[in-house]
Formats: C-alpha cells, structure tokens, sequence
C-alpha cells in the first residue's frame, strides 16, 4: 500500500519553533519600551503583520524579521528608534544561525523507514535557511529527494508524486503540523502520520483534519513511527 514516504523537516525531524518563539519574547521586551504589550496586544499584531506579509515574504526568519520591523514601527507610530530595530534584526540572525538539533530518536526512525521504503524530505520555508538545516542535520543521504517549497498545498504534493511516479493513495507523509504536512496529503487521498510537536506556530494551528480521519494516524515519538507506517502499508 505504501511506495514512498515523506518527512517534514522543521519541529518533525529537528527542533524550530522554539527559536521563533524565543525571539518573539525578545520582540515583546524590544517593543516594551515604547508601548504596554498587554493593552497593545503585540503579539496579535505581529500575527497579524505575518499573515499579510506571507504572500509576498514567505516562510521563516526572514519573513518574521520584517514582519517584525513592520509591526514595531506601527505599534509605535513610527517612535522606535534605529537602536532598537537594529537589535529586532538581529532576532532574524539568530534564528537564522540557531544550531540544527534532531528530534530524540529522530535518527534511527529515519534509518528504520529507509531501510524499507524510499523516502523524501519535503519541507518549506526560506531555500537557504532550509539547505543549512538539511546539510546540518546529517540526514541528506537517506533521502532520494530534497523538497524545499515556498508553500505545501496539494497542488505542490501532486507535482512531486506525479515527479516520482508515485500515486497519491500509496503515498504516506510524517510532519508535525496537521495543516502543511498531513491535511494537503489526505486531500489528495494519501496517508499521513502525525507526530505533534510541544509549541505550533499560530498560523498552522489552522486547519480542517477531522480527528480520528481513518488515513491519519498519530504517534507520540519517532520511535512510533515505522510501527505507524507500517500499518498504512497494511491499509491501516
């Protein structure tokens, strides 16, 4: 039932979002000197300023880092000095040069998997960011293919099973995030293993899997994971 399966990279095989939200919590005490983040509702409005800039920035440190600028200069009417938006870019920095650190257990659960099926790397965000954490995290030479994509909808899915000769229905994919890793696949009536992550951006909190969907199985660890594959395999 299953010919190829697919890994998520940020927050499934290495740790992300915590980086992110590290620096959100160093934006809120940048912008605190120029505002009350409760009653300004800043991390809202950073929200806010990222949804609107996801079309023309795309995904990651990048993208936050001017959201960031964006969104301190409108919550202080333009009062934040060169200083301080010198010190929200450097957040970008650091996320950007955050060390690449697996998942517990993520190695061998990789290992495991190739050994008995092809597998691909598919994940999304800024194409330097993600080529640095791929080439970082030891893991590039199990995959047949590397994916880096600006968005995961089933339209990106379809062209890369339809790049691998592989139907949809005997594809499964691993991620973190019910709305870029496992929704898209299923629409497309594949499988996807869900593994969650302890902290998910807001903006994938957003999406519309059915809980208890009969294509979606969900795992606690990497451990888990063949074991969940290999009930797919089985038509679950």
């Amino acid at each position: 039932m299953i010919d190829l399966v697919g890994f998520d990279g940020d927050d499934t095989l290495w740790h992300s979002e915590g980086y992110y939200q590290h620096a959100g919590v160093e934006f809120e005490r940048i912008v605190a000197r120029y505002v009350d983040v409760r009653d300004a509702l800043v991390r809202t409005r950073l929200h806010e300023a990222e949804r609107r800039n996801l079309a023309l920035f795309g995904y990651g440190a990048k993208s936050m880092a001017l959201s960031m600028v964006e969104a301190a200069i409108e919550l202080s009417h333009g009062r934040i000095g060169a200083d301080d938006i010198h010190r929200i870019i450097a957040l970008g920095k650091a996320v950007l040069e955050h060390p690449v650190e697996l998942l517990p257990g993520m190695r061998a659960a990789v290992e495991a998997v190739a050994a008995r099926w092809p597998i691909v790397l598919i994940t999304k965000g800024d194409l330097f960011h993600q080529e640095r954490k791929v080439a970082c995290s030891g893991l590039s030479d199990l995959f047949q293919r590397i994916e880096i994509v600006s968005e995961k909808d089933s339209r990106r899915y379809a062209r890369v099973l339809a790049e691998c000769a592989v139907a949809p229905a005997r594809f499964a994919m691993v991620g973190n995030s019910l709305r870029s890793d496992i929704e898209p696949v299923i629409e497309l009536g594949g499988w996807g293993i869900h593994m969650p992550y302890h902290v998910t951006w807001e903006h994938e909190l957003e999406h519309g899997v059915e809980r208890g969907h009969a294509r979606v199985i969900e795992v606690a660890a990497p451990a888990a994971i063949p074991a969940a594959l290999a009930r797919c395999a089985q038509g679950a």
